[in-house]
């Protein structure tokens, strides 16, 4: 699910920053006017250098896109907690405080806005595809979301598509544990296998999207996936790839020249279309099909099939144009691969490099599913380290390294002036490693999240609010975080029932960004299948 990536956008006319004070009149402009007395001005924020084209210059000789994370983190070391970037002829504003990101949050206005990523939108648009609500802004942006959310992000919905979700996970740790038989050894109690699990779980997290999108398994968890799924899978890594570079370049200009980097974006957007379109129509027949079983039932012919899946659900209630479906369950399938199995990666490193913490969740985890009697809903609801070891996870290694919003009034953050209308970025991976937000932020500990912990206590006291936010905020958070929180929890639930985890080397991970964050190289993990399994 991707919630954000960088892109600063234009910053606002110098005569609209030198003007913003003066927008009331009367008394209560005098009034304004001497509250911002003291309040520094925009061009005194701190800058890493006003010369756009040698900074983007620069940023291209040392690779520093593939690293914009770390460079962040170091510019803040550097200048403090908030500093313009300048690159190109464009500009953003960085923060990474709390307090100053719930300032933010709360100049967002009843539209929120993100910045656009100009090459998805060309591709749309040369296409003539509909865009989804990820590439959408305004009132048209507010009325799709609020459909989709009740398929979505509502409990209701969660409580329709958790046991599917719950399902893959099983098949998941079943097929872990053939692997484990035909291909594991037994030097010296029970048998282990030691992989890179990453191909696994990207093919996971595709049959779990699959499943809850369109209401059907795709067989990827057999001897021989298909080349159709497989090809899915590499056109989103393509399309991910070439985002990031183009982001910097005048999409319709290289898509005029031919230029392969064009070329190589927009043929993984057209795979991605393809795959979504083909599941779309095996959908709508499928939906034709059972509702002529459902008219059957009525008869007493017959019984009503199972939740039909998102796309089902949508076409039934019919308020969503058959183009806007397609459009948005495209994009939510593009953002349910990478976006989910990446942090499944570091997940599963950081617990099997913590052994202690590791045995805790375990714990939580056994004795809640035993409680449940198996059933996922509630064995998440009494896992509480669970939910903690995702908020762990994202803190240190968020998807999207940044949240963007443009203020709708004129707000001030570290008593810097900041005109309506900028881009203002949370920077989220030097948020979650700072010492003035967490305390010891190096280490992996899920218990930091629950209130019941003395650090956890303090630390919510100290800086309530606004530091889990890998799924971004408010009304334009990830329009699919409930499917990816649900199904990252259930994979990790079922993996500790049945297996333990160890890693050869307790070294940190080398992380690198595209358009999310993930490792330099997959880590390799052992599994070993736990004598209750």
């Amino acid at each position: 699910m991707i919630t954000s990536s960088f892109r600063p956008v234009a910053c606002p006319a110098l005569s609209r920053m030198l003007s913003a004070s003066a927008v009331h009149a009367g008394a209560e402009g005098v009034g304004k006017a001497e509250q911002r007395n003291g309040v520094r001005s925009f061009q005194q924020i701190p800058h890493t250098g006003s010369n756009g084209w040698i900074n983007l210059l620069s940023f291209w000789r040392q690779g520093t896109f593939s690293q914009l994370h770390k460079h962040m983190e170091q510019t803040f070391h550097m200048l403090g907690p908030i500093y313009r970037q300048y690159l190109g002829s464009q500009c953003s504003v960085n923060i990474l405080l709390p307090v100053d990101i719930g300032e933010l949050f709360r100049s967002e206005g009843l539209y929120p806005r993100r910045m656009t990523l100009q090459p998805w939108a060309t591709h749309r648009e040369t296409r003539k595809h509909s865009k989804g609500v990820f590439l959408k802004n305004g009132a048209e942006w507010r009325a799709d979301r609020l459909l989709l959310n009740r398929e979505v992000m509502l409990s209701s919905a969660v409580n329709r598509f958790l046991p599917l979700l719950d399902d893959v996970a099983r098949d998941f740790c079943q097929l872990l544990h053939r692997k484990i038989q035909t291909e594991g050894r037994r030097e010296s109690g029970n048998p282990s296998l030691t992989i890179d699990p990453s191909p696994d779980l990207f093919r996971f997290a595709l049959e779990a999207s699959c499943h809850v999108l369109y209401g059907e398994r795709i067989g990827l968890f057999s001897s021989a996936p298909s080349q159709e799924s497989e090809q899915f899978i590499w056109a989103v890594e393509r399309m991910l790839a070439t985002t990031s570079p183009l982001l910097y370049l005048p999409p319709r200009l290289l898509l005029r020249l031919h230029a392969p980097l064009w070329t190589q974006h927009a043929t993984a957007w057209d795979h991605i279309f393809s795959h979504a379109e083909t599941r779309i129509q095996k959908g709508f027949q499928r939906l034709q099909a059972q509702g002529q079983v459902a008219s059957a039932a009525k008869s007493g012919e017959g019984s009503v099939g199972q939740f039909p899946g998102v796309l089902g659900q949508l076409m039934e209630k019919g308020q969503l144009p058959l183009e806007l479906i397609r459009a948005n369950i495209t994009e939510l399938m593009a953002g349910a691969v990478d976006t989910t199995a990446v942090p499944l990666q570091f997940a599963l490193f950081e617990l099997a490099r913590n052994p202690r913490v590791q045995e805790q969740v375990r714990a939580q985890v056994q004795a809640s599913f035993t409680q449940a009697a198996g059933n996922p809903q509630k064995a998440l609801q009494g896992a509480p380290l669970l939910k903690g070891t995702v908020k762990e996870t994202l803190r240190l290694y968020p998807v999207g390294i940044t949240v963007q919003r443009y203020p709708v009034r004129d707000i001030v953050l570290q008593n810097y002036h900041i005109p309506a209308g900028t881009m203002v970025q949370a920077c989220l991976y030097p948020l979650g490693r700072s010492q003035d937000v967490f305390q010891d932020p190096e280490r992996f500990d899920p218990g930091r999240w629950g209130t019941g912990s003395e650090q956890g206590a303090a630390e919510a006291g100290s800086k309530r609010g606004f530091r889990s936010l890998a799924f971004g905020f408010g009304a334009r958070q990830c329009v699919g975080r409930r499917i990816a929180e649900n199904e990252i929890q259930l994979l990790l639930m079922h993996i500790l029932r049945n297996f333990r985890l160890s890693v050869s080397s307790k070294e940190e991970l080398k992380t690198k960004f595209t358009l999310i964050l993930q490792p330099e190289t997959p880590p390799t993990i052992t599994f070993t299948s736990l004598a209750n399994s």
